[in-house]
């Protein structure tokens, strides 16, 4: 298969698209990885888009659709019907892809796609898998799995489990539940092998096994996954039955899409956005966090205004751009190291300690660079007042920032809204304010 779609490939297929040279299309993408039909297709005009689908193998169909960027699929699937999507896409998916393809259809193309589905047991998984709120673990779990009984004999098993792997695309593990369908544990597929067939399941089931409930934030699946170097995690309800499983590829996209909402976040970007969204949806997304800095500039001239002491002393204006910049800095790299703590959940210890410690850090950073600079200005100004004054304003916009950048986080994640938006704009024109109201003080003091 090849590895890699390079531009001449895409116009060489473009090319014999137009001059109906099917031998070659076809000979071609059955040669490619589904992920570079797909990237193809996000590359290739409108009009032959559909085209590429009908020289794949509806299989292969399905898996395109999936990898495609969620607008192009989006602008793929309105052009066919709901029969078509049903019987070409989601019928060759397992469970959670499927229900992520028909979530993202209009209500009426929804029910009419479930509607047209023959596989009534699919049709049946896919209505079970959107009823979950959209970021939990029931909304990201898929219903195929490997599952026995607990008192059925290794030969039964091993006979239950080549019927049900027709159904699985890849066999993790295999899950043993009881007569109401709990979960009871796991069996690795060694035992099956090397146990008598007249052994039963149960005494060679692994109890111990991590779980998560159906109900858990999809960031609960993620955490645990990772702590315990899972490749795949069972989801169960209230009462331990058995309802699904999570696989590693479902929460590395999970892990992606929180990664980008927390860069955007950071650079002032209040919404979900891709590059090929209209100028409309882009400046709904950007406006606010830039009104947010707007409003900042404002409060800074005023400030500035209430202070006489640039009328009479203009040479401390030289070095306001770095007071502030030097505030915004430390706040971010406060903050983004508290976030980042939240984020993987190695936070420990009291709010106390951690504002204690990240004063340290910033009393022991602020009298690094305030000794540097006071150094500098004494070499290269002879105004020994005005070089203490920009040095001790910087020491304590310093220790300022590191304190400020790492409560703000703390606090926003004790109320439940996302830290990421501390490690922005917020943080930046909060301490370019108040960086300004501290230095300009303390040169009204001391000159």
């Amino acid at each position: 298969m090849s590895s890699e779609v390079t531009t001449d490939l895409v116009e060489k297929l473009k090319r014999k698209l137009s001059k109906g040279n099917v031998q070659w299309v076809e000979k071609t993408l059955k040669e490619l990885h589904p992920a570079d039909i797909a990237e193809i297709i996000n590359q290739i005009p409108e009009e032959y888009k559909l085209e590429v689908l009908k020289f794949l193998d509806e299989e292969i169909i399905s898996d395109v659709v999936a990898e495609l960027e969620e607008d192009e699929r989006e602008e793929l699937l309105s052009k066919l019907s709901a029969k078509e999507i049903a019987e070409n896409v989601v019928q060759h998916m397992e469970s959670d892809d499927a229900a992520d393809l028909v979530a993202e259809l209009d209500e009426h193309k929804k029910n009419e796609v479930i509607e047209a589905l023959t596989d009534e047991e699919q049709a049946s998984d896919i209505i079970d898998l959107l009823s979950y709120p959209e970021n939990s673990a029931g909304a990201l779990m898929a219903k195929e799995l490997i599952k026995v009984n607990i008192n059925w004999t290794v030969h039964e098993c091993i006979v239950e489990l080549r019927k049900q792997a027709e159904e699985v695309e890849n066999i993790h593990t295999v899950y043993a539940v009881d007569n109401q369908e709990k979960l009871m544990g796991r069996i690795s597929l060694k035992h099956l092998i090397i146990s008598s067939p007249q052994t039963i399941v149960e005494e060679i089931v692994t109890r111990e096994i991590k779980t998560v409930v159906a109900t858990a934030d999809e960031n609960e699946v993620v955490s645990k996954m990772e702590k315990y170097d899972l490749v795949v995690i069972p989801v169960i309800n209230e009462n331990q039955v058995l309802l699904g499983r999570i696989t590693i590829d479902d929460v590395v996209d999970v892990m992606k899409e929180e990664a980008e909402k927390d860069y955007q976040m950071a650079s002032g970007i209040s919404e979900n956005v891709e590059y090929s969204d209209n100028v409309f949806q882009l400046t709904k997304a950007r406006f606010p966090w830039l009104l947010v800095g707007l409003a900042g500039g404002v409060m800074g001239a005023k400030i500035i205004g209430i202070f006489g002491i640039i009328e009479k002393t203009p040479v401390i204006a030289y070095f306001m751009p770095l007071i502030a910049a030097m505030g915004g800095n430390v706040g971010v790299q406060s903050s983004a190291i508290v976030v980042q703590s939240i984020a993987n959940n190695s936070l420990r210890g009291s709010t106390y300690k951690k504002l204690l410690k990240e004063l340290g850090v910033g009393m022991f950073n602020g009298l690094l660079c305030s000794v540097i600079l006071l150094i500098f200005n004494l070499i290269f100004n002879d105004d020994t007042a005005l070089s203490l004054s920009v040095s001790l304003s910087l020491f304590a916009v310093i220790i300022f920032a590191a304190v400020f950048g790492t409560w703000i986080p703390l606090v926003l994640h004790k109320y439940k809204i996302d830290p990421a938006l501390a490690t922005g704009p917020f943080i930046t024109t909060s301490n370019d304010i108040i960086g300004l109201l501290l230095y300009l003080s303390i040169c009204q003091l001391l000159l």
